[in-house]
């Protein structure tokens, strides 16, 4: 098991210290899901959601939030992110809006904090969009799809 790295010896929260590893390109791949009556996925895909479009707004928000992650996650490191982008995927028979969100950078740390940020808050705008007409959609399955990058190179979700 390996050991905690945001902690010192004394179990005081710490930044982990990047300084001396070399820069690489770094990439992380997240997904979650926002599940709905088939009313609501109606209205969203025929862009009737009173609040605007629901997927290009919640694209932006994600955008946005993979950029400021380290404002939020107390220990993140602030990155240069080189690239960010949020798509989604509707499953009709599932009531169902996937989300994916892909984050880029050339750097010492590795971006999948940004990319399940991203995922989130893009999740969270869609609600927030769409709570006037269905205040009972759930929001689930946010995880790490795939990261590159950094010493322990490549993970994929199997």
């Amino acid at each position: 098991m390996k050991k905690l790295t945001h902690f010192d010896k004394k179990g005081h929260a710490k930044m982990v210290d990047v300084s001396g590893k070399q820069p690489t390109i770094r990439e992380a791949i997240a997904k979650g899901a926002v599940y709905m009556k088939k009313e609501t996925l109606k209205l969203i895909t025929d862009k009737k959601i009173s609040k605007g479009d629901v997927f290009e707004t919640a694209r932006l928000a994600g955008i946005m939030a993979a950029k400021k992650t380290c404002e939020f996650i107390p220990l993140c490191h602030p990155l240069n992110i080189t690239s960010v982008s949020v798509d989604f995927d509707v499953d009709k028979k599932k009531n169902r809006v996937g989300i994916e969100a892909r984050v880029k950078c050339t750097g010492q740390t590795g971006v999948e904090m940004e990319a399940l940020t991203a995922v989130s808050v893009a999740a969270l705008t869609i609600y927030d969009m769409c709570k006037a007409v269905d205040r009972g959609m759930v929001i689930s399955d946010i995880m790490l799809m795939e990261k590159r990058g950094g010493k322990s190179g490549e993970w994929r979700r199997a």
